[in-house]
Parts: C-alpha cells; sequence; structure tokens
C-alpha cells in the first residue's frame, strides 16, 4: 500500500532543481498520475541523471499511527524518514563533479508540503489526474501490501485534498501537467526545461550554484 500522490524533482550541477509530482485532479498527493514513469523516462534520456524515490523513505506499517478514518496513515510527514531523505539529497549535493553537469530527480508524493524542501526546486511539476481516473489506475495496481477496502475514498483522496489546501495556502508555485496526456507529451515539456536550464548553466559557466537553497 503505497502513499496516495508524488513529485519529483531535478537539478543539474551547480544546483539546478526542477520538481514534478503526480496529482489526481487537484493533486499534492494523489497516487498513479505518472511522475514514476515520467522521471525514469528523464533518466533513460539524460546518462547524468539520478533519481531519489521519497517513497524508499516509508516507516514500516508497525510504526505508522491509525487515524480517525481507520487506515494507516501513509499520507503524512510523519509516515517518512526525513532527515535519511535529505541525508542522501545533501551526500548528492555535495559530490564534486567539475566537468560534467548532474541532474537529480526527486520524486515523491510530499516534497511540496515539506517546507525544506519547497524552495529547493528550480523547477516544480505537479500531474494532475481526475478522481476516477486516479481511482481506476490504483485498482489495476498490485502492491506489496494490497489497500484494505475503502482505502481509496476514505484515506488517499480525502489526504490528497488535505495536502492539496497545504501547498496553495504555502503558495508553493508549481507547473501544472495534465497526466491525462501521453507520457511522451509530458516527457517533452520536461525535458526541453532541463535542456534549457543545462544550456542556460553552460553559458554562464556555472561557477557558482544556481539556486542557493537547492538541497538537491
Amino acid at each position: 500500500m503505497l502513499p496516495s500522490h508524488s513529485q519529483t524533482h531535478i537539478q543539474s550541477l551547480n544546483r539546478r532543481s526542477f520538481g514534478v509530482c503526480d496529482d489526481a485532479r487537484g493533486w499534492h498527493r494523489v497516487t498513479n498520475g505518472g511522475k514514476t514513469t515520467l522521471a525514469l523516462r528523464l533518466l533513460s534520456a539524460f546518462p547524468q541523471c539520478r533519481i531519489i524515490h521519497q517513497d524508499t523513505f516509508l516507516k514500516p506499517p508497525e510504526q505508522l499511527a491509525i487515524g480517525a478514518d481507520g487506515f494507516h496513515q501513509y499520507d503524512v510527514l510523519e509516515a517518512l524518514n526525513m532527515d535519511a531523505m535529505m541525508d542522501e539529497i545533501q551526500m548528492w549535493m555535495n559530490a564534486k563533479d567539475t566537468k560534467n553537469p548532474r541532474i537529480l530527480v526527486v520524486e515523491g508524493f510530499l516534497l511540496y508540503t515539506y517546507l525544506p524542501l519547497i524552495g529547493v526546486f528550480d523547477r516544480r511539476y505537479f500531474i494532475e489526474v481526475p478522481h476516477e481516473v486516479c481511482k481506476r489506475r490504483r485498482s489495476t495496481r498490485i502492491y506489496f501490501r494490497p489497500d484494505p477496502p475503502g482505502f481509496f475514498d476514505g484515506h488517499v483522496w480525502p489526504m490528497y485534498q488535505l495536502n492539496r489546501r497545504q501547498m496553495q495556502e504555502q503558495q508553493v508555485d508549481v507547473v501544472y501537467l495534465d497526466g491525462t496526456q501521453p507520457t511522451e507529451e509530458l516527457f517533452q515539456h520536461v525535458s526541453q526545461d532541463i535542456t534549457e536550464l543545462l544550456l542556460n548553466c553552460n553559458n554562464a559557466n556555472c561557477k557558482e550554484p544556481l539556486s542557493n537553497k537547492n538541497l538537491f
């Protein structure tokens, strides 16, 4: 059983960052929006790219709280070992390569509600998918821990709406992408941004970090 939404962040050699989230109509935490597929497509196109998956840092179910909805609370920051995630990001940041540009893609489901990360991205993408499309896609997925009955409408969707409201209240600047569009169209949009940023980086010699705020 996985959390309900996702995002992705990308960054080049001197700390240029992007973020991509996948959403179900509103997002901040919608599942099955296409963010992992997009991240892997970017990895195949940019050999200097690395991906960090936020759900790798999920705590085991026995460490998660049971909410008033009766479900394990996967879609909260407390369900993640964010310190370990930030340590891994910092290790990547500290690695020096003066010759080759580097790109980091971070995909996850609670990137834009975690304050230390909000200022990290040079680009933030939010993939939107309507409720029924998201629910149908999730129903076809096979998870290591299957969703219990009623989990999507009783937990996933309400938590997505809550987290999206928090993102909006924090006025996080995101680029919305239509997750019902072909993956190739989404890839072309994001990859063009990356290519332009890398070109600008080369033109400016990128002797200093492009974004001193970046942790990725």
